[in-house]
């Protein structure tokens, strides 16, 4: 086989590979996501985590102009050397997925949270309403405590630099419970693309390469830890956006700080509210009526902040982003990040916070 034929092909075998692995989410479980992961992210996170700006995003640039400056170069004779220049594209795709899959990917086929953690998948209105009225209540209790005046919205008092730092704390609690929530050699950055990140409606993300959690700075100050928590859970290797929702809420609840703690439970909130919005209208404006008014003000400051970078590119990003969790086995796609509403209900069946 000539050269310029292995790496399209190992493309290849790599997708035919990833069609088998789904089927053994046990042996992913032990050999890669407790095995070659963690000593791979250790490394990264130890390499990149004290560089103070974002080292994935700075590798993004020189990738996007060096893609750019080959497409100039090749323009002239795309249709001559179409050819040889497809396999050139499929050869960068061949290395790219396997790096990708190597350093965090197939973290997607591993063993679910659900069994992991022995919670029940179902619930019933019941569960849901009693989990919303004890999340409402400990939500409205944080707000007062900190504001001492339930129609003051909440105003973090910390830099984004700062709550990096103290987010720590709330895995360090979590982790005596759980070891495996256990986090050391934090790596976590304001995104360079913060801007673009904003239009395309994304809070953050993991760069699968360098293992930084990347966070949108632009965002409300009052949900940039539960935010930044969601991203420091993706650098654990949980792939599952609603696992990750469900881990940033622990690790956001179980800290010493009121303001962390805020964050957690108001985006859980958000979310049960949600839920009950698209599941019966009534009961939603009643459970509304318990919330109080601060906290109904941080939720009109996201609102009216995303309004504003509203366009047809965040619709677009989301309708690729949809598709491209839908491939790596989240079949609900983007309403994944709803499932995690099921963690929370089950988790906390019969508990308090």
């Amino acid at each position: 086989m000539k050269r310029k034929y292995i790496l399209p092909s190992f493309l290849l075998f790599q997708i035919i590979i990833l069609k088998i692995i789904p089927f053994f989410p046990e042996n992913v479980e032990q050999f890669y996501s407790n095995g070659l992961y963690p000593i791979l992210s250790q490394y990264s996170r130890i390499a990149f985590g004290r560089i103070p700006f974002s080292v994935g995003d700075c590798l993004y640039f020189i990738l996007i102009v060096l893609g750019f400056k080959w497409l100039l170069r090749k323009r002239k004779t795309w249709k001559t050397d179409w050819k040889n220049n497809v396999l050139a594209i499929l050869s960068f795709l061949s290395v790219f997925y396997f790096c990708f899959h190597l350093l965090w990917g197939l973290n997607y086929y591993r063993q679910p949270l659900f069994e992991k953690m022995n919670i029940e998948r179902d619930y019933t209105d019941a569960d849901l309403l009693i989990f919303t009225q004890k999340l409402i209540a400990r939500t409205n209790a944080i707000q007062m405590q900190i504001t001492k005046n339930d129609s003051l919205k909440i105003i973090v008092p910390y830099s984004q630099e700062q709550v990096f730092e103290m987010n720590l704390n709330g895995y360090k609690t979590l982790s005596k419970q759980h070891l495996f929530f256990e986090y050391s050699n934090p790596s976590s950055k304001k995104s360079l693309f913060s801007l673009p990140l904003t239009y395309m409606g994304f809070g953050g993300y993991l760069n699968p390469f360098t293992n930084e959690a990347q966070v949108n700075y632009l965002g409300p100050m009052y949900s940039f830890p539960m935010t930044t928590n969601h991203e420091m859970a993706h650098q654990m290797g949980f792939a599952s956006e609603s696992e990750c929702n469900f881990i940033g809420f622990l690790a956001s609840i179980k800290n010493e700080d009121l303001y962390i703690q805020y964050s957690g439970y108001s985006m859980a909130l958000r979310y049960c509210l949600g839920n009950w919005q698209a599941r019966d209208e009534a009961v939603f404006k009643q459970l509304l009526k318990t919330v109080n008014t601060g906290i109904l003000k941080n939720y009109k400051e996201s609102e009216d902040f995303w309004k504003q970078y509203d366009t047809i590119i965040d619709k677009g990003f989301h309708a690729f982003y949809d598709q491209f969790l839908k491939i790596n086995q989240q079949k609900d796609g983007l309403e994944s990040y709803n499932k995690y509403v099921n963690l929370m209900v089950n988790y906390y069946k019969g508990k308090e916070f």
